[in-house]
């Protein structure tokens, strides 16, 4: 785990011995191993190591291979390590002691541009090819590493983070309008969906699954990477499927157990990260080694409000969890001194920019920090796998049998369904009709009922014509897809990852743990999207492959519960109390600011203020009021930094 940088001249010009030892002065904020720099007469390379792997410890870089003429500097851990050295014939001996940097050093002498397809992992690294006079780069294909680089002045300059390219002569601060626009007018937690850009005009970032290639003054960018479904997996039964399930998911896990430090993970009362702790914890059993779990749950006197099905307290599941699996040291949190309003500048300085995720800040980065007080290397999560691992919506599935005229597998689906759940079949076959033809739904009156404002100011929508640029990428326009077309361009579409990607650079770098996701392996996800439909629901149950795979391996109170699902960050706004006034105060300087007159649609954000109160119902925090009002806010406060 690193912070990498470096200094390219594009003309080949001498390069000023100032600019690198400045560069990395910049990274000074975060906690480090060691720092090293590297240096011919045609680039500068540098790294701030945290060393978290055992093969980390004492490596150098920026490593320089004479023999090769190849230099590198890589922030990565590597999984797939055993297909790497059989591919590249790496001796035995050498198998157990070789880092990270140099596999990928020596996949580049192989593949050249195409090194980055054949690796599995979360990295983003620089090599220089002094025969080729060529410097090349890539990043992951979920980009749970971030690259940013500035052209300026006859220079290309990369870094890990955004602060030290702004020292760099000809940066600036000036805010890109086309970012800002996105990110306003887009509905969802993604960000923005050029990624390209940043939210600082002067600085660029490497997309995910993208490479980067700079010779002659040229700059090049290609996809490596676009995760399409392969050919559908054919097994001769369910209990194949279960099988191989756990060999793919089992060998994620045990991947990213990798490290010199103690190893964590995030346990909620789930299936993805349950799944994820019963396969760490037999692992660690069999290597003499506890899991350190963090589970969060509400402040004390939160009480809870009604949520339809989702519960803000997992306790009683998370405990089930512990107690079954074994081998594990929780860690149960309730951050009492943390609240999402108290928290926003200290996220604006970890992102470096505008950020979606106010509700759930203040727990997020309490773990990192608790994580850290234990020594954690690498902190494991289930993100992703609602689209991965735990894929499998029943109503859903019921739609699609009737878009595929399956009326026979249909009437025993939706049959199953109703007697397992209890449910109104009624009611279910109008859920169900809506799903099998959303686009026929927005011909039928609708309900009356007040949509919510746009975040960002009409004027601005229209100068930088941000809803045309969306639309062309489906974006805000989900009533007419299905969960399938969203869930295949989930895959497709690399803006949707990169933010957790982004949070989950910068979080690591602060606090010196490496967040890993095993629902986000790349094979594991390749292996999922082959699995045949008919695997992921089954006699009415959802998500029914995880479910069957994992059968002794969770407690049945989580493997089978269907009824109740939990959610973080329900006591948001009980925590804002105390400050709710000094809130309300800066939402109305915020509405009346003249920096905020040219971005924000701040009549609208006038009237959710007024429908917000004085004395707020905890349920606000997922009202469409409060989150539009707190990503103004924050959106406001970068503003502020910028003048």
């Amino acid at each position: 785990m690193s912070a990498i940088a470096g200094i390219y001249p594009l003309q080949h010009e001498p390069l000023d011995p100032e600019l690198g030892p400045a560069l990395m002065q910049q990274l000074d904020r975060y906690p480090a191993d060691e720092l090293r720099t590297w240096q011919s007469k045609d680039i500068f390379l540098g790294c701030l190591s945290q060393w978290v792997t055992p093969q980390s410890l004492g490596e150098t870089l920026p490593f320089y291979d004479a023999e090769r003429k190849l230099a590198i500097t890589a922030d990565a851990i590597i999984d797939n390590r055993e297909e790497l050295f059989e591919r590249l014939q790496v001796p035995r001996g050498d198998r157990v002691s070789i880092p990270d940097s140099l596999l990928i050093l020596l996949a580049y002498e192989k593949w050249g541009d195409q090194a980055p397809v054949y690796l599995v992992g979360d990295f983003a690294f620089m090599i220089w090819d002094e025969r080729k006079r060529a410097l090349f780069g890539a990043r992951d294909f979920s980009g749970n590493r971030t690259l940013y680089f500035l052209r300026s002045r006859g220079l290309l300059s990369f870094c890990t983070v955004i602060h030290p390219l702004l020292s760099m002569p000809g940066a600036d601060r000036t805010l890109n309008e086309g970012w800002a626009s996105e990110f306003l007018a887009i509905h969802t937690r993604t960000d923005v969906s050029d990624l390209y850009s940043t939210v600082y005009q002067s600085i660029e970032q490497l997309p995910p699954s993208h490479s980067i290639s700079v010779s002659g003054g040229n700059i090049s960018f290609s996809r490596y990477c676009t995760l399409q479904a392969p050919p559908e997996l054919r097994l001769r039964s369910d209990q194949e499927y279960e099988e191989a399930f756990r060999e793919v998911f089992g060998q994620a896990v045990r991947d990213r157990l990798r490290t010199h430090r103690a190893v964590g993970a995030n346990l909620s009362g789930g299936l993805d990260s349950g799944s994820v702790v019963s396969f760490a914890a037999a692992e660690l059993r069999r290597q003499g080694q506890p899991l350190h779990t963090f589970s969060s749950y509400p402040v004390d006197n939160f009480v809870d409000f009604n949520i339809g099905k989702r519960v803000a307290d997992e306790r009683p599941y998370i405990q089930e969890t512990i107690d079954h699996v074994g081998n594990i040291q929780p860690n149960f949190l309730n951050f009492p001194h943390l609240s999402p309003y108290n928290d926003i500048d200290e996220w604006l300085d970890i992102m470096e920019m505008p950020y979606k995720f106010i509700e759930n800040s203040y727990w997020l980065k309490g773990i990192f920090e608790q994580a850290q007080m234990k020594n954690i290397g690498v902190l494991l999560s289930g993100q992703r796998g609602n689209w991965s691992i735990s894929w499998g919506p029943a109503l859903d599935y019921q739609a699609k049998l009737i878009r595929e005229f399956r009326w026979i597998s249909f009437y025993r689906e939706n049959r199953k369904y109703n007697e397992s759940m209890g449910a109104n079949r009624k009611k279910v076959f109008q859920i169900v009709g809506k799903k099998a033809f959303p686009a026929l739904t927005q011909l039928l009156p609708a309900k009356q009922h007040e949509a919510p404002p746009d975040l960002i100011h009409p004027d601005f929508a229209r100068r930088t014509e941000v809803e045309e640029r969306l639309r062309v990428l489906g974006i805000n326009s989900g009533s007419s897809q299905t969960i399938y077309d969203i869930r295949r361009k989930h895959f497709e579409q690399p803006h949707v990852w990169n933010v957790n990607g982004t949070v989950a650079t910068k979080l690591s770098l602060k606090y010196r743990v490496w967040d890993r996701d095993p629902t986000n392996d790349l094979r594991v996800i390749r292996f999922c999207l082959s699995v045949p439909e008919s695997q992921y629901v089954q006699n009415g149950v959802d998500r029914s492959l995880i479910r069957r795979a994992m059968k002794g391996l969770l407690p049945d109170e989580v493997r089978l519960n269907r009824k109740r699902r939990g959610v973080q960050g329900a006591d948001g706004i009980y925590r804002m109390l105390p400050k709710w006034e000094a809130f309300l105060q800066e939402l109305r300087e915020m509405i009346k600011d003249p920096r905020t007159s040219a971005y924000l649609n701040n009549t609208g954000l006038a009237e959710c203020l007024n429908r917000l109160g004085s004395e707020p119902a905890p349920s606000m925090i997922f009202n469409s009021d409060f989150r539009l009002l707190t990503r103004g806010l924050v959106f406001y406060r970068f503003l502020k930094r910028l003048s």
